[in-house]
């Protein structure tokens, strides 16, 4: 993996368009009909996560969460460190706000590189934009017990990897349906989240990673 892949992807999120729609389609669970692309109702709340690249063991991760099972909504289900955009900040502050919050990590050396396309969780109401950022020493996690279950650090090598793409059957209240995932030691990451990392990996895979 090469290291200068921050500068690289700064460039490329600067210029339009982005992958986008096409990309996050690929892991957009069965049923949603598009309703990830929105419109957004006039009760969505603007919020925003982080996908920070971090180097360890040689190649590039990013952390992700495993939500507690009783923090609603998407209990039990894997995020990226993020939440509402609070009054008085921009979307690029609470992300860092809420990397802080839930994973111990402070701003300093954080670069952040743009922003990917919004996506509407319309199941919670939220219009999300991720943002992508970078830091070249891997931070010292120290996660909240009332907001994280378990720390996931992923490397972004497996996640470009086929081999990792999969679907699984889920089931809601008596209704089935099918859900892309990336498949990371014995978890499923899926929803909203598999569909903003599809769109980081297509600017990836553009960049020749």
């Amino acid at each position: 993996m090469r290291w200068d892949l921050p500068e690289r992807l700064a460039a490329r999120l600067m210029k339009e368009p982005l992958p986008g729609r096409a990309a996050q389609r690929l892991f957009e669970p069965s049923l949603c009909y598009g309703r990830h692309f929105g419109p957004a109702t006039v009760r969505a709340k603007p919020a925003a996560v982080l996908v920070l690249l971090y180097p360890h063991q040689d190649e590039w991760h990013l952390p992700l969460t495993v939500r507690p099972s009783t923090l609603m909504p998407h209990g039990g289900q894997i995020s990226l460190p993020g939440g509402s955009v609070e009054p008085g900040e921009t979307s690029p502050q609470a992300a860092l706000r809420e990397l802080q919050e839930e994973l111990g990590a402070g701003e300093e050396g954080i670069e952040l590189l743009g922003g990917l396309s919004p996506l509407y969780v319309y199941v919670s109401q939220f219009l999300v934009t991720p943002w992508v950022a970078a830091v070249h020493r891997r931070p010292e996690w120290a996660p909240s017990p009332y907001e994280v279950a378990e720390l996931l650090e992923v490397p972004l090598s497996r996640l470009l990897d086929p081999a990792t793409h999969g679907r699984h059957t889920r089931r809601q209240r008596s209704v089935e349906y099918s859900a892309p995932h990336f498949l990371w030691q014995r978890h499923r990451i899926w929803g909203a989240t598999s569909m903003i990392l599809s769109e980081l990996l297509a600017v990836v895979e553009e960049l020749g990673e």
